[in-house]
């Protein structure tokens, strides 16, 4: 009996290696086949990337989404190294243009106390969600532009998280403000870029030997002021708060920008804007997560401001620092990977911002002279 069962276990065994190989030829000719299929797909949609003209426009928005991102130097891999600098070049000149248009938009005076047919008084701050094709975000209106202060750290050598400086000065929101160096995209958010002005007074001058800037601010009224200024400009017109940013997306009721084609990429980004009757609109899109938000280009945020209402807008500063803040929690959903970042202003609104008290800590520093690379200590 047992003598009768052995050849049955050897032909059992002579016939697993056979099935075995053909599963490996079957899985290696599959895996030759897809890896050649793709292979051709990469090679094709290469071709038609670099050589096709109906290619160009998407090229070009790949490489505009790259500048924007601490991998810029990787748009000279797609549109070459010298029309990446061209392409720096054009948008700088573009953007110091779009200041240059005189602003002359009024906002309308808060109705008479005594007037008791007025209607029911709005909240001072309303948030609502917004999404278009590949972007999800957030505006938040301000329906009082006096309530607004512009925030700064409390510690001299290190910026601070919104989050931090709604809590400390008690604000009930904010977001961020305007730029900083930022060496290697791991700065310590000390070192602010341009003009950093707070209760009428200028805080921080970083201008060197340029005569003016693209600021973005409010004067004593709450009246938006945005575009290209010298400091005696900014002193004549009573800017109270203000930052170094740009460009400026819309002037006098009308868009800058023309079409998405010049919107600078894709990317997280903020922006601040002004309805006719005074309200501040402030856009915040999340960007650079798959699946929730890819992110927005200006001409986006250029045509959400409109639709709000808004008759002067600007950017602010975006990317991994957008971020915004109500009721000591942070709303939207911000991109860097190192966490709700350190920054150096952010505008913040209060109920009572004449109680708030908000010191200047480059007073008597050298900008030249700030290291924005240094470690933080906190």
């Amino acid at each position: 009996m047992s003598t009768s069962s052995l050849p049955q276990r050897s032909g059992a065994r002579k016939k697993k290696p056979v099935r075995k190989k053909r599963k490996k030829v079957s899985f290696f000719r599959k895996f030759t086949r897809m890896f050649m299929f793709c292979l051709l797909l990469l090679t094709i949609g290469m071709g038609w990337l670099y050589f096709a003209p109906s290619a160009n426009n998407f090229r070009y928005l790949i490489a505009d989404t790259l500048i924007t991102t601490q991998h810029r130097y990787m748009a000279k891999y797609i549109i070459g190294e010298d029309e990446l600098k061209n392409r720096v070049a054009e948008y700088n000149q573009r953007f110091d243009h779009m200041g240059d248009e005189v602003d002359t938009h009024t906002i309308a005076t808060p109705a008479p106390e005594a007037d008791t047919e007025a209607p029911a008084e709005k909240p001072l701050v309303e948030v609502e969600k917004v999404s278009g094709t590949g972007y999800a975000g957030y505006v938040m209106t301000v329906n009082d532009p006096t309530k607004v202060r512009l925030g700064i750290p409390n510690k001299a050598g290190s910026g601070e998280k919104v989050s931090s400086m709604v809590a400390r000065t008690g604000a009930i929101a904010g977001v961020n403000g305007g730029g900083f160096a930022d060496p290697n995209w791991k700065g310590n958010g000390f070192k602010p870029i341009g003009l950093v002005i707070s209760q009428g007074k200028l805080f921080y001058n970083g201008l060197g030997g340029k005569t003016s800037t693209q600021i973005v601010g409010l004067d004593k009224q709450g009246k938006m002021i945005a575009g290209n200024y010298s400091l005696e400009e900014l002193s004549k017109l009573g800017v109270q708060e203000a930052v170094s940013f740009q460009p400026r997306i819309i002037v006098n009721g009308k868009g800058l920008i023309k079409n998405a084609a010049e919107g600078w990429g894709i990317a997280p980004r903020t922006a601040m804007g002004q309805r006719a009757d005074g309200a501040l609109l402030f856009v915040v899109i999340d960007g650079r997560q798959p699946g929730y938000s890819i992110g927005a280009n200006l001409y986006d945020v250029q045509q959400i401001m409109l639709k709000h209402g808004a008759v002067i807008a600007a950017n602010l500063d975006g990317g991994s620092s957008t971020v915004l803040v109500k009721d000591n929690e942070i709303v939207n959903k911000p991109s860097s990977q190192y966490g709700e970042r350190y920054l150096p202003t952010a505008f913040l609104v209060f109920e009572h911002p004449e109680q708030v008290q908000i010191d200047n800590i480059w007073e008597g520093l050298d900008p030249s002279q700030i290291d924005a690379a240094k470690k933080r200590t906190q």
